[in-house]
């Protein structure tokens, strides 16, 4: 099993750039499918990206195109999120997940391993 601890969130001013980091333990995750998600209060866990375990594809929500990037540093078994021109509706608490296959989807029910999440808000 392996563990999962993002940090890097916090509260930024719509407009404003902040990177998430997912940190891995207990095995390495260079061969696992890595992805982020995001969940408000009262709604589903929502997609935000994925990326293969090479980094060489990525998958993003049509919400966040453009303005996030994911990328993974399999030597550091560390997986990131840059996110820029935040907007208040990107307020969520956001959580990184790991798969140890191949995946291009966006399902929720695919990954088998979470970290505990880590809150962003976006002030207007």
């Amino acid at each position: 099993q392996v563990q999962l601890v993002e940090s890097g969130g916090g509260l930024v001013q719509a407009g404003g750039s902040l990177r998430l980091s997912c940190a891995a333990s207990g095995r390495t995750t260079s061969s696992y499918t890595m992805g982020w998600f995001r969940q408000t209060p009262g709604k589903e866990r929502e997609f935000v990206a994925a990326i293969s375990w090479s980094g060489g594809s990525t998958n993003y929500a049509d919400s966040v195109k453009g303005r996030f990037t994911i990328s993974r540093d399999n030597a550091r078994n560390t997986m990131y999120l840059q996110m820029n021109s935040l907007k208040p509706e990107d307020t969520a608490v956001y959580f990184c997940a790991a798969r140890p296959a191949p995946y291009f989807g966006s399902s929720s029910a695919a990954f088998g391993s979470w970290g505990q999440g880590t809150q962003v808000t976006v002030s207007s």
